[in-house]
Order: structure tokens, then sequence, then C-alpha cells
């Protein structure tokens, strides 16, 4: 599911990275970003509407929608679609808002 080859764009898949995404270890390439390195991993559904719970995924891809919003290293409402992987993330799906009661 990874892009392989572009006709503008290059990329840098020279060093691999371990993260964990909802308690399951997983690889990606440093300078990808989070929702990439999940698309390529099979991972299609980043989380849920609010109201209706309808699975939501990789949308828009430059942090203008809120379909991949997730909790990393316990902080809500991150825009996995514009942070960068890094080695070691914790990746979690979040439920509602990501408001911590």
């Amino acid at each position: 599911m990874r892009i392989k080859e572009h006709p503008i764009l290059k990329f840098n898949k020279v060093k691999k990275i371990k993260f964990v995404f909802n308690g399951r270890e997983m690889e990606g390439y440093e300078g990808e970003t989070i929702a990439a390195a999940l698309h390529a991993q099979g991972v299609k559904v980043l989380g849920k509407s609010l109201f209706l719970h309808r699975p939501r995924g990789f949308y828009c891809a430059i942090g203008n929608c809120s379909s991949c919003l997730m909790t990393v290293n316990g902080v809500a409402n991150v825009k996995t679609c514009i942070t960068d992987l890094e080695e070691g993330m914790i990746v979690e799906t979040q439920d509602g808002k990501g408001v911590i009661v």
C-alpha cells in the first residue's frame, strides 16, 4: 500500500523506524507522516465520526479535515496526516473529541 514511484516526488526510504499503534508494533520510514505509515501497513480506519460513529480514514492529507485525529504519545487530537513519524511513538485511535475527563 506504499507509493513506490511518483512523477514529481522522491521518497527517501532509507531508515526504517518502529512505532506502536494500538498496542501493536509497526514499522515506517523516517520522513513519512504517521498516517502514511499506517496506510502503508494496511490501516484504513483512523477513527470514527463523533455522532454517527462512521469510520474515518486518510482523507485530505494536508491537515484541513479532522479525519486523521489520533492520540500520539498521550496528546489527543494530533493531525496524523501532517505529523512526522518518530522512533518509538505511541499512536492510538481516540474516541470522541479526545478530551480526557
